[in-house]
């Protein structure tokens, strides 16, 4: 799918949009951080569970749903190095996955220009295309949250949305201040898609 084709097609009721450099970026951070507070390799992360586990953080119920998927990427990068299934191209857009708890999951990539502030006036722009589809109903959007100028720029689009009509979640490694959106904590979803419990961090936390 490209920028284009987002203004046409069907839209699920449930999407997650995601800046797939942005979470490669904070898995990464967390496997190395990790490996050496367990004492053990830490495996990629698992695509379908994190997509699974950001779909009920999101405050999805259980039931046959369907849920869009939309990776954003800079184009130069082919492949998702922290995450498994990890092309682009190749394993991710265009494939499809069955959750028994949850569904269907419909998985699109677009790749981005060369900057980064290109890729986020795409993720702005698809945004606000799947604002003005009154099928969707909840939205999930993980940007990098650590740019200010994209964070502003979200929460002005989000400012006067209709949190009746429309549920947006937005997730971040950190709070975040003031916005018309619901939050939750983006690591939580990446360590247990690698693996990773509370249990055994607790443990070594002792």
């Amino acid at each position: 799918m490209n920028a284009q084709e987002a203004q046409n097609i069907k839209w699920s009721e449930n999407i997650i949009i995601v800046d797939g450099d942005y979470i490669d970026h904070v898995a990464f951070d967390l496997i190395v951080n990790f490996e050496r507070m367990l004492n053990r390799r830490i495996p990629a992360a698992d695509f379908s569970q994190w997509a699974v586990n950001i779909a009920l953080d999101g405050r999805l119920k259980p039931g046959n749903h369907e849920t869009q998927v939309v990776l954003l990427h800079d184009r130069k990068k082919r492949k998702l190095e922290n995450f498994v299934p990890s092309d682009y191209e190749k394993e991710l857009n265009g494939q499809a996955f069955k959750d028994v708890q949850l569904g269907e999951f419909i998985i699109n990539t677009i790749a981005t220009g060369d900057e980064a502030a290109e890729k986020d006036n795409v993720l702005l722009d698809l945004l606000k295309t799947i604002l003005n589809h009154e099928e969707v109903k909840r939205i999930m959007i993980i940007p990098n949250a650590e740019d200010g100028h994209v964070m502003s720029a979200l929460r002005s689009t989000l400012r006067d949305v209709d949190d009746e009509l429309k549920h947006i979640t937005l997730f971040a490694m950190q709070p975040l201040e003031g916005g018309n959106f619901k939050q939750q904590i983006l690591g939580y979803s990446l360590l247990n898609a690698m693996g990773i419990t509370s249990s055994e961090i607790n443990r070594k936390i002792k």
